[in-house]
């Protein structure tokens, strides 16, 4: 009876145990993630570290840009410790669903079906899609393309836009991913392929940085505007975040880190 008894104490420190571990999770209804993050004492943001000038490795292989620079001053003022964690862009929402990052911020593109997929905060910086391709090339137009080869970072908003730009996409001959879009654009410049689709703010950095062969077509394939994502539901952390942007820009402090990175305040918090 007394080794009946003992037993049954101790399933129940067990499962009170368990429980009580159970319970610092997320329950359906309850919005505890930005407790979590402040509990943990760090905030875990998912990157594509190769992504000038949101995110980039620098010549020291060390990670900046101009969201590295902004989610420094954010988590600095929560008080938390950043962590910055690169990841397959491809498998983007994998990662945060499965817990190994607290968001994706990295020139992350606010569409229709991410919008239903996870949380934003709103809109921090606006930007376009855009196709480049070599200065010497005769493209002038999205037409001129025709029956051409285009190339586009998979997993992007890039791959979106193409879909929403039908008449576009059916004239192309081919269509081809490739992992980053650095990749994307050596295989311009060799020749590989005859037009890129991407960001236009990271379409501008790479062309004045590196000097290289390219222009931009005038012809935008969409317009559109970068939030940082969180889990569906995670409305706490991402209303702490886009607080601490707001007071920010009161401040002037993302102004400067926006002129440092762009040479001017190209952000649309408070405007």
């Amino acid at each position: 009876m007394k080794k009946i008894t003992i037993a049954l104490l101790a399933l129940l420190l067990l499962t009170s145990t368990l429980f009580a571990a159970g319970s610092k999770e997320q329950a359906p209804g309850v919005d505890n993630s930005l407790q979590k993050i402040l509990d943990n004492g760090k905030f875990v943001m998912g990157l594509d570290d190769s992504f000038p000038p949101m995110g980039f490795r620098d010549a020291n292989n060390e990670i900046v840009g101009f969201d590295v620079d902004l989610a420094k001053a954010v988590t600095t003022r929560m008080g938390v410790e950043l962590v910055l964690q690169p990841i397959d862009w491809n498998a983007k929402e994998q990662e945060l669903n499965t817990g190994n990052i607290d968001c994706i911020w990295n020139g992350f593109t606010i569409t229709d079906d991410r919008l239903v997929a996870m949380t934003f905060t709103p809109p921090y910086v606006n930007n376009a899609q855009v196709v480049v391709v070599k200065s010497s090339s005769p493209y002038t137009t999205l037409a001129s393309l025709a029956k051409k080869n285009i190339g586009l970072q998979a997993g992007s908003s890039a791959s979106e836009a193409l879909d929403n730009s039908p008449e576009f996409k059916e004239t192309i001959k081919n269509v081809v991913e490739f992992k980053e879009n650095l990749t994307g654009l050596m295989d311009l410049e060799i020749g590989g392929i005859d037009g890129l689709i991407l960001d236009l703010l990271v379409a501008n950095d790479n062309i004045n940085r590196s000097g290289k062969d390219f222009r931009i077509l005038d012809e935008h394939l969409t317009n559109e505007a970068y939030g940082v994502g969180f889990r569906k539901g995670e409305q706490k952390l991402a209303d702490e975040v886009w607080s601490h942007m707001q007071a920010m820009d009161s401040d002037g402090s993302l102004a400067k880190i926006a002129t440092k990175w762009f040479g001017a305040d190209i952000t649309v918090v408070g405007k």
